[in-house]
């Protein structure tokens, strides 16, 4: 699967982190937030990020340039119909969830993916708001996610191999490690983290 054009649902921390990252590795961004503060917040994080990474020389001015001129904000969810992949990064709640993705799976194209950043919640049940639970996957980047290399790839009982893959390859154009874990509570990173938190 040829994926260019990645959406982001959610500016705040997670999802312009997850912003950056793709357009730092080439990709077309659609940023979105339902409020257009939300989304220009969004990107001044993303453009403070590529500040200090310029003040460190990792960066020239022209590939931060460059970087954010690949990065485009979006209030309406209609512009999901552009995206090959929607990676949504709203908060923690099923019922917010299960609505975005009830209607995401409305408007964008037979062929995208709709993945979740969720850290705890059920992927097959989110799945079922959809009638593509094939193309349904949890990816699950950490923070700060252009410091973090892990991301867990988590599939719902009907995702499809393809998608796995297309997932899995796209965190690999990111420089990510990409980890396959089953959709079970907590995943792997929180079931690790909780009982070394108790100790």
């Amino acid at each position: 699967m040829n994926i260019q054009t990645v959406m982001v649902v959610g500016a705040g921390q997670m999802g312009s982190g997850i912003a950056q990252v793709h357009a730092m590795a080439g990709f077309d961004v659609i940023l979105h937030d339902m409020k257009q503060e939300f989304a220009e917040k969004g990107l001044g994080t993303i453009d403070r990020n590529l500040d200090r990474q310029m003040t460190k020389g990792r960066m020239t001015d022209k590939e931060k340039n460059d970087i954010l001129s690949r990065i485009h904000l979006a209030t309406e969810l209609e512009i999901a119909k552009k995206a090959d992949i929607i990676i949504e990064a709203a908060i923690e709640s099923m019922d917010v969830k299960s609505s975005l993705f009830a209607k995401l799976d409305e408007i964008a194209p037979t062929h995208a993916i709709l993945a979740t950043n969720t850290s705890s919640l059920p992927i097959t049940e989110i799945a079922a708001a959809t009638k593509r639970p094939e193309r349904v996957i949890g990816m699950h980047f950490m923070n700060p996610v252009p410091v973090m290399k892990l991301v867990e790839i988590i599939r719902g009982l009907a995702t499809s191999d393809e998608v796995y893959e297309a997932v899995e390859s796209l965190c690999y154009k990111l420089h990510k490690t990409p980890v396959e874990v089953n959709d079970f509570p907590g995943f792997v990173s929180n079931r690790i983290l909780m009982p070394m938190i108790n100790e």
